[in-house]
């Protein structure tokens, strides 16, 4: 099943504004005759109407995953057709809503419309396709079972993944975790790097996300103020700290009070390096091993995606706050090494 959301690869230009905008699903079909060579029995769902991704919200991760819940037995696998900009949060987010996942949801787009002659569109749809109906030649299940990335000559894990280029074909990256597989004349796939869930339970789709969660970015240039202001946000519960290095922030007093009080009024704060490469040791440096006595969670090497949607997934489960301290602390689905 192909879920259109919208994004470049189904987009067109407007003869007047000279701007893209996006098409429908057949418009893209169109485009790609070499589907009908794969000899699948393809369904598909549209986004009425196609969306760009930078509009992409938490709804839209609801409309998706009640989409692969309500057709989940009926088919071998999933792909989301997606805009790139906001693909890495989309990817994260369904990672933790689609609990139990044994089948496939491969997420791709493109940097050009399909419709154009160097479309990069064509082989992402092709490829996530063909990844879609994979199966292990051993024990005939899917190859994968978990929410993923394709784009041009690599597979990630989606809740490990960030777009790294608005320019390159080769968009996203995992920094600290490996490819799934790598695209060449074959599909090579990594087995030990393949999610595998071993209970054998039904799926369950999660749509419950809170959204009182916010990105405080640390920077030399950042006041009391300003920290105090975001801080104070109402009815904030959570924060996602983008840090320094190994995950150090500044020293000053007035800074570690601000985090102290958050804290101690039950907000929970969740440390995240602003390196693309490597993550959160908050003990190594003074100045991290600060945050960790006040209260702050280390996030290890967890993306920015992965670290926000996932709090909103545990405070939109109900759990209390020293629950979602403990599960904040730990992988659900993969998404951050220990």
């Amino acid at each position: 099943m192909i879920i259109y959301t919208g994004g470049t690869i189904g987009m067109i230009e407007d003869p007047g504004t000279k701007t893209l905008r996006p098409f429908d699903f057949n418009h893209l079909i169109d485009n790609v005759p070499k589907i009908k060579m794969l000899d699948y029995d393809i369904r598909h769902i549209q986004f009425n109407p196609p969306i760009d991704s930078s509009d992409m919200n938490p709804a839209h991760w609801q409309q998706i995953a009640e989409a692969i819940g309500k057709n989940y037995d009926a088919v071998d696998g999933f792909v989301v057709l997606h805009g790139t900009d906001t693909m890495s949060y989309t990817a994260s987010a369904l990672s933790f809503m689609l609990e139990n996942l044994r089948k496939p949801v491969i997420i791709t787009g493109s940097q050009l419309p399909i419709g154009e002659v160097r479309t990069d569109g064509e082989e992402n749809l092709i490829t996530a396709l063909q990844i879609a109906a994979a199966t292990d030649p051993v024990n005939g299940e899917p190859m994968v079972q978990e929410v993923a990335i394709l784009f041009e000559n690599y597979l990630w894990r989606g809740n490990r993944s960030t777009k790294m280029s608005a320019d390159n074909f080769n968009a996203f990256k995992s920094n600290n975790y490996p490819s799934l597989a790598k695209i060449g004349l074959s599909i090579q796939f990594n087995p030990d790097a393949l999610w595998r869930v071993h209970d054998r339970l039904p799926l369950r789709v999660h749509t419950g996300l809170n959204t009182d969660v916010i990105i405080i970015y640390v920077s030399p240039c950042m006041t009391r103020t300003a920290l105090m202001a975001q801080i104070n946000t109402p009815g904030i519960k959570g924060i996602v700290l983008k840090t320094y290095g190994a995950g150090n922030a500044p020293s000053a007093a007035w800074f570690n009070d601000a985090i102290r009080d958050a804290i101690g009024r039950g907000i929970v704060i969740i440390n995240v390096t602003q390196c693309v490469n490597g993550g959160v040791r908050q003990k190594r440096y003074y100045t991290g091993d600060h945050l960790a006595r006040v209260g702050v969670i280390s996030g290890h090497d967890i993306t920015t995606e992965a670290a926000l949607t996932k709090m909103m997934f545990l405070f939109g489960s109900g759990l209390t706050t020293a629950q979602v301290v403990r599960r904040l602390q730990h992988p659900v689905c993969g998404e951050m090494s220990l």
